[in-house]
């Protein structure tokens, strides 16, 4: 590599975009030997390998651990790998094919639209409570509350319990990260076992009493005589809520901090809410909550007379794509009526974000509902990154109104 990149520094997490620039400037492949990771950061070319059927999530619907030349996962990390590996997001087909069709009943756009009612009740709640009490952390008060409630009400947790799910999805997502130390591991595989747990009575108590709730419908799911076996239900619930526990939280609290730091932006927004649509998906693009996603090299690939071979793994910067000039006009500029913006923050291709469309409808109705009742509301304390390279997410936000 010709440039200093450095994900774990904390000048890189304050602020990563002048690195993923000078990644573009100096070529469209760079091997980053601390994560052996080819790193990708234009848009043509992650936009590309997104849809490219040579590289997975996983290869193991192809090849063993060992053919692929990669060390098997430590044994006593199995509980978080089974979980995690029958989910969709780390699937290829046929299996991903097969549960994405019975899961997307779910988030077909009539359904997501019947859900509007409820996002929107729980986002008023949520800010009447926030305004009430004159404000606070915008984070853990309005933006982590609301998917996760969301979800909760679609799969039918009852509200007694939801307490337990936010601290299970947080554990269960801080594998995600790039080498994760074993205090990490430790915690995911605990929280993984104890998930698995309760989701499977919550199975038990749906086969027995069906509901509308999405585990029934999960359970009662067939198309060509497929069905989901138990772990498939379980790892389909669990992608579920760590999406929405992750991405939208992330994605509410990020954004908010971009507005404040572009208060013209802001004062625009407050003054024409009409705008709010163009909004979202401009702070999405912006400063994009998963900056970067995997892929394995399942057969060879070239970029720009680079042979990435197989067994090897790509790094899409979604991050940087987003930022790339070639693509957008004016890219480091914050313009919330932006029109042309094909930004890649849900992916592209077979793994693209099934919730996106709840996601969207879910940051409209707690940012309309925040700029109607607090149209006053103020940062009272710059907040802090927590440190993170493939999820990017503030510790607190703290304001009043």
């Amino acid at each position: 590599m010709h440039v200093s990149f450095d994900p774990w520094s904390p000048a890189f997490v304050a602020d990563p975009y002048p690195a993923y620039a000078a990644l573009r400037a100096t070529g469209r492949a760079h091997y980053f030997e601390p994560t052996r990771q080819w790193l990708v950061p234009h848009y043509s070319d992650v936009s590309g390998l997104l849809r490219d059927r040579r590289l997975g999530r996983t290869y193991l619907h192809r090849f063993s651990h060992d053919e692929f030349g990669v060390s098997a996962p430590p044994a006593a990390h199995e509980p978080f790998h089974t979980l995690n590996g029958h989910g969709i997001l780390d699937l290829e087909a046929p299996d991903h094919t097969r549960i994405r069709r019975l899961v997307a009943k779910a988030f077909t756009p009539r359904r997501v639209e019947a859900l509007a009612p409820t996002v929107e009740r729980l986002a008023a709640a949520l800010v009447d409570d926030f305004v009430d009490a004159g404000g606070g952390d915008l984070l853990t008060a309005v933006a982590e509350p609301l998917p996760v409630a969301v979800i909760a009400e679609m799969l039918g947790v009852p509200e007694a319990d939801r307490a337990l799910l936010r601290p299970w999805s947080a554990a269960i997502c801080g594998m995600f990260e790039l080498n994760p130390p074993e205090e990490t591991a430790r915690a995911a595989v605990q929280a993984s076992v104890e998930f698995s747990g309760y989701l499977r009575e919550l199975i038990a108590a749906r086969r027995a009493d069906p509901g509308t709730d999405l585990i029934s419908g999960l359970i009662a799911a067939h198309d060509d005589e497929d069905r989901l076996t138990e772990q498939e239900i379980i790892s389909t619930c669990v992608l579920l809520l760590n999406a929405g526990h992750e991405a939208t939280v992330n994605a509410t609290a990020n954004s908010w901090w971009m507005l404040f730091r572009h208060p013209e932006q802001l004062a625009a927004l407050r003054a024409d809410h009409s705008l709010l649509p163009t909004a979202v998906e401009e702070l999405l693009r912006y400063d994009t909550p998963v900056p970067m996603f995997a892929r394995w090299v399942l057969d060879d690939i070239e970029i720009d007379g680079t042979v990435i071979p197989r067994g090897a793994q790509v790094a899409l910067l979604f991050a940087s794509a987003n930022r790339d000039p070639e693509r957008f006009a004016d890219a480091e500029t914050l313009d919330l009526s932006r029109q042309d913006n094909p930004h890649i923050s849900f992916g592209a291709g077979i793994h693209y974000c099934l919730g996106a469309p709840l996601a969207r409808l879910e940051l409209a109705a707690s940012f309309g509902e925040l700029l109607r009742r607090a149209p006053g509301m103020r940062l009272t304390a710059e907040p802090q990154w927590k440190p993170g390279y493939v999820i990017r997410g503030l510790r607190e936000l703290q304001v009043e109104v």
